[in-house]
Order: structure tokens, then sequence, then C-alpha cells
């Protein structure tokens, strides 16, 4: 990928007996310019001229049916060895830095460690920016985890971006899995283990460099193969090493080992650290359990892990394959164990629900599996601001921004999901009828493809109800600003109000889900009903009625020496009302902002480029289609492939809306008119590839034009005025005769 300089390609196709001599004497000059189009904003203008020769993308990184970009693995040990950060790699850096978290995953509490193994891996997923899947798998507990690995049966699996974004957005860190089975699993390890030190101080250096230029935090190490006793003596020095340089080069980075080989070689499922495998143990940062344990097993462990257990993460399998204890929806049966004798928990293959049972329950047996779990599932708390999430789950059937409706269709694309409550039923304690519960709902949306869904019921006898949505753990700035959008379903006048619990900064703890510091208290600001003047351009909207029913309601609060430590909603019953409210709300978007952020501008996007131009024919059919549409539309023939490259601080957002406006005419006459952007898609790095866009083919003596515009969203989810937006367009027209 060209990733410097805004030249584009630009090669004539002339016929096809001219020979290549001819061709490259007839070869347009590739050209640019920047062309100002308001006092503020310039636009670098790029010129094509059309050519239906493709250049060959990188298998590795594109999809071969559509160009797309893709995550991919590396299949062996030569590839491993030999690969190096490359301009393809970077569409697969994770944007989001692993988010700070309370407890910290180094302390003593027991963790739980999600291991995902989806049909083999790489499915929707590996698609980075997104696709048009229909009822993919999604996974949205993340406050009940701590630990992601994504497992595939290829050597070096390279989580796939989104899922290393989602992940850091929580507050959870991310690994991929090296694993080598079976004889050539062997043959491979035999390779990098049976030599000297530098042998196997190459394979670690690799899977070091690659954790730190994907930006993710480790690996699960797996070897399912018998080595022979020069090579198993060299796994110990071989984990050591890995974590020690890992550790140096991604803070947090973590090194776990599976129960797999034992310390003579040979493969020996122990489904429990003892003698014959606490050597491996010892030389990383923890130890994931085979499957077929039973009690005895857990008790026999207690003595050998002693101060660090931590770090055994006791396997099980949600499938249940084997003998073993719960799975399926008993998998309660097996945390409870565990957790029993203080161990850590490492759920294999979790998708289970998705996998097995019917697709248009999924949402609902997530629910019950999480669910059954809850009691075990210790939620960790988010401490750092700015903390904004629209509920998007990173799919939808339809894009919607800010209430506006975009682009109707199925979509997923797991780096835009945002930060996921804590999904659960609340009943106020000693009272039997009133209730809280929280749901995903693609059914409508404030921004992006999904909400929160709060069913409940406030009885006779009780004032409110409330729910907690988040657990977090912040140190309050001077001043913060809060916002909510909502709306009620049908014609109930419950009140709805957003409450916070905090507790003194030099003594605050959060504790368990069911419990509060005695020393916190929650309060309910009062509306901002007039906001500062500094403030007025972002909460111009506060308190009125908005697109679709939707509400917002926005607050200030002065809090010193204090840490927030949870986000409520409540629901109180209207006024002179004494039966038996029922309610039901849809909750749009939270945010909790340091006020001061939000007076600091944000820089402009700069330097965008087009590069890797590739134009198709429409197929027959598109163009019949087309020719019976209005005769003044000019019928879409072309379709335009081509990489967008800007520049732009990535700590600032929170992600890239790429757009583009099309139209044709002679360059003198500028810019197009008031036709409306439409979005291509999101972007989390400082790139986005433009797949098979349909644009009109110019006439004799035009230019067919395409304007493209990075948007950028800040942190706090605002929307950036256009004058700061990114612009380029492509001028494109046939060879000369």
């Amino acid at each position: 990928m060209e990733t410097a300089g805004p030249r584009t390609r630009a090669a004539a196709r002339l016929g096809a007996h001219a020979t290549r001599e001819e061709q490259r004497k007839r070869r347009p000059v590739r050209r640019w310019q920047r062309r100002r189009i308001g006092e503020e904003q310039e636009e670098a203008v790029f010129r094509e001229v059309v050519s239906f020769t493709r250049d060959p993308l990188p298998a590795r990184y594109y999809d071969k049916d559509t160009t797309k970009p893709i995550s991919f693995y590396l299949p062996s040990l030569e590839e491993l060895l030999a690969w190096t950060p490359d301009a393809e790699d970077s569409f697969n850096v994770a944007l989001e830095p692993l988010k700070c978290r309370q407890p910290p995953l180094s302390s003593r509490r027991p963790r739980t460690l999600l291991c995902h193994d989806m049909m083999g891996g790489y499915l929707d997923d590996k698609f980075i920016q997104g696709s048009a899947a229909q009822n993919p798998y999604c996974f949205y507990h993340w406050q009940c985890i701590d630990i992601f690995v994504y497992f595939s049966h290829h050597l070096v699996t390279i989580p796939p971006v989104g899922w290393t974004n989602a992940a850091h957005r929580h507050g959870v860190c991310v690994l991929g899995t090296f694993i080598a089975e079976w004889k050539e699993g062997g043959r491979l390890c035999e390779a990098f283990l049976a030599g000297d030190e530098r042998s196997y101080q190459a394979v670690a250096d690799q899977l070091v460099l690659i954790a730190q230029f994907f930006r993710f935090d480790g690996w699960l190490i797996n070897i399912e193969s018998s080595l022979s006793l020069a090579a198993v003596g060299n796994v110990p020095p071989f984990l050591r090493y890995l974590s020690t340089q890992l550790c140096r080069q991604v803070p947090g980075g973590l090194v776990l080992w599976y129960d797999s080989v034992v310390s003579s070689g040979q493969v020996m499922w122990q489904n429990e650290l003892n003698e014959q495998n606490r050597i491996f143990f010892d030389s990383c940062h923890g130890f994931f359990t085979n499957y077929n344990w039973r009690e005895e097993h857990l008790d026999r462990m207690v003595a050998q892990a002693g101060e660090r257990r931590a770090d055994v993460y006791v396997g099980v399998d949600v499938f249940a394959r084997g003998n073993v204890v719960g799975g399926q929806f008993d998998t309660h049966k097996s945390l409870e164990l565990i957790r029993k004798h203080g161990f850590s928990a490492a759920l294999f293959a979790p998708g289970w629900v998705y996998e097995c049972l019917e697709k248009r329950d999924f949402f609902q047996n997530q629910d019950k599996f999480w669910g059954l779990l809850g009691r075990y599932l210790p939620p960790h708390s988010i401490c750092s601001l700015p903390f904004v999430t629209s509920f998007c789950l990173g799919m939808g059937t339809r894009r919607v921004c800010y209430g506006q409706e975009e682009a109707v269709g199925p979509w997923y694309h797991p780096s835009a999901q945002e930060i996921q409550p804590l999904f659960a039923e609340h009943r106020p304690e000693g009272d039997g009828q009133g209730w809280v519960k929280t749901h995903c709902c693609l059914e409508d949306a404030w921004n992006g493809g999904s909400s929160l869904l709060i069913r409940g019921v406030i009885p006779p006898d009780v004032g409110h109800v409330a729910v907690r949505l988040f657990s977090l753990h912040v140190p309050v700035p001077p001043k913060i600003f809060l916002s909510m959008v909502y709306k009620l379903e049908g014609p109930s006048d419950v009140g709805v109000a957003l409450e916070l619990t905090t507790g003194d900064a030099g003594s605050c703890h959060v504790g368990g889900i069911s419990t509060l510091s005695e020393a916190s208290s929650r309060h309910s600001p009062r509306p901002l009903r007039v906001p500062p003047t500094k403030l007025a351009r972002w909460v111009g909207h506060c308190g009125q009625q908005l697109s679709g029913g939707w509400v917002q309601r926005c607050y200030e609060v002065n809090l010193r020496g204090c840490v927030l430590q949870d986000l409520w909603v409540s629901f109180s019953r209207p006024p002179g009302s004494r039966e038996q409210e029922a309610f039901v709300c849809r909750l749009g978007e939270l945010r909790v902002v340091d006020a001061n952020s939000l007076l600091s501008p944000l820089p402009r996007v700069q330097a965008v480029s087009v590069s890797r131009v590739r134009w198709q024919r429409a197929a027959p059919e598109e163009e019949e289609e087309e020719e019976e549409e209005e005769e003044e539309r000019r019928p879409a023939r072309l379709r335009l492939s081509c990489a967008l490259h800007w520049s732009y601080p990535l700590s600032h957002i929170r992600c890239f809306r790429v757009h583009c406006c099309r139209a044709t005419g002679s360059p003198a006459e500028g810019p197009p008119g008031p036709e409306k952007p439409a979005l291509l898609g999101l972007a989390f790095v400082n790139q986005y590839r433009v797949v098979d866009l349909a644009v009109a083919a110019a006439g004799p003596g035009t230019d067919g034009r395409v304007e493209f515009l990075v948007e950028p969203v800040s942190r706090e989810g605002f929307l950036v005025p256009k004058a700061e937006w990114g612009r380029a367009a492509l001028l494109y027209s046939w060879p000369h005769a």
C-alpha cells in the first residue's frame, strides 16, 4: 500500500494489440493538486485515466473476492520468522489502548478468561472494515471477563482487530494463540526448540514484535505435540524469555501455558497443576488447565499454586465434551467449584449458544447463559474519562447517526461496538413485585445499530426503582458533564433520571455487584436547564424532544475528593399515581465527560490521499437496470476501488466516518453542489479501503468526479464541524484516442 505521498496510478489501456512500449510512451502523467474551497478548507485533487488493468493486492491482507482488508494469521514457522511490519499491516492495528480498570489484572482476585473458539476462526470478524453479515456472533458481557483469547488451529493466531478494539474499550486484555499440534507441530517445535537459545529467542522476539505492533497483550502457548528431551528442556527458558521480553515492550503483557505437554516431553493432559507440569507454570504468567478435572484435582492444586492461585485458569469446555463438570447451561456448576477453591476460570468456546442453538434466539440464550454465571463473575470497573456509550453492539439492521437514519441493511463491525452495561435483573430488597431488567435491542437506535431496552415495574408501595448499569472507579475532576438520551415506549409518564454513586477518594473501594462502600452515597443531579455559555455548542439540545421521540437530558456536577463509582438509571412513579406502574424505556446514549476537555479544539484531518486505484466495468445487468431509470440521471457504469490515507493524531478520536459525493462535469466547475455526502463506512486507523463504489462514466471531453470526506469523531463522542474534515477529490477520464 502506498502510504507516503499523494500520488495515484494512472495507466491507460490503449488496446489489446498495443505493445508494452507503445503503452509506456502514451501513458498519461500522474497529476495531483490542492484546491482551496473555503476560508479554512483545502481539498487535494487527484487525476486518473480509467484503466481496467489490475494491480494485484497481497492475498494475505485483502479478501480475494472483494479486496476488502482482512485480519490474518501466520500458518508456518517460516512466515513467522520472515514477518516484518508493513504498510499493509496497519489496517489491523488496534486503535483502542487497553483501558485502565479496577481492580487491575495484577490483583489477586480470581479472574475470568474467555477463549473464543468459533468454527475455526476468521469468519465475518476477519473483515476489518465490517461486513453485511446477517445474524453474526456477538459478545457483549465484557464487564464480567478479564482476558479474551482469540483461538484457532493456525500456528500463529493474530486476533482480528475488531475484537481487540472492543475488548480494550472495556478494560479487557487480548491474547493471540501460538499452537503446535500433532506430528507437523512436533517437527515445527523441534526446529526452534531443540537447538540453541538463538532459535527459540528468534521465535519469541517475533511474537513480541507482533503483539507490540498490532497492539494486543500477549499469547496463549498451546503445544500439543510430543517433544524430544532437548526440545522440552528449552520450553521453560523459551517461556521465561518470551514473558520477560513481552513485558518490556507491552505493558501488562501476559504469557499463558496450556496443560498438555509434561516435563518428560510427552503429551499427557493432567487436568491440574502438578509436579509434572509445574516447571512451565513457574516460567510464565499463568496456567490454563485441561477440562476433564474433578473437585479432587482442585483440592490438590490449592497447595501447588500457593499464593499464585489466581494465575491458575481452570478450563471449562462449554460444549461439555468428555468427562467434565457442568458445561452448556450447567456451566455455573463448574464455576461454583472453581471459585470455591479460589481459582481463576477459563471458559472455552462460550459461542456454544450461537453454534448449537437457534440463531433467532441468540440474544435470549446469550443472556441466559451469562445470567446463570453472574454470581461467580465479579465485574471490573472502568476508571478513565471520557466515558461515552451509545450501547451499540457493533452490528445492526440499519445505521443511525444521532437519531437520523443513514442506511438500511444488515451490518457487522466489531470495532464499532460501544461500552456495554451490566446486563442483569434487579429486584429491590424485601419486595417481590418491583423489578428492572436490561436487554440489548436492535429494533431502534440513537447512534449506531442498537440501544439498551429497560423494562420494569414500580409496585404500589414504592416510589421508584433503579438499575445499576456501569461499575466505574473514576477520580472525579473539578467539573463533569453528563448527558443521557432516552425515550419511553408507549404512553407511560414514569420519570427517568440518571443517578451516581460516589465515594471518598482516599478510602473508596469498588466491591461486588450487590455491595457499596459504607462511605458511598447516591446522588440525583439536577438537570442542566441553562448550560454554561462555553458548553452551549455541545448541549444545545438538552431537555428538548429530539427526532424519533428521543429526549436528551444533561447534567453538570461539581465533586471534589471523590471517585465516581457507579452509574444508575432510576424510574419513578408519576405524581399522584398509586397503582402499579409498568414501563419500557429505551436508552440511546450515556456520557460522562470532564467538562474542561470539551473546551479544547480538535485538530483538522490533513493530507488525504488516494492510491491503489482499481476500475471495473459494471455488470451488464447493473447497466440495464440503471438505463431504465430517469433519463436525466447518468447511469453508474463503473466500479471504483481505492485506498484513502490521511494524517491525524489517533489519541483524539473514537473513529472516522468516511463519506463520498459523486458528480460529473468539467473540473473548472469546481466541487459538486449541495449533494449530501453518503456514508461509506467507519475507519479506526488513518486509512480506509473503498471497495466497488458505483460511479458514473465520464463523457467525452469531461471529467468524472468523486469526492471523499474524512470526518473525525471526538473521544467525547461529539461530531466535528465540517471545516475540520479532510477532503480529497478524484477526477477521472477515459484515455485519449
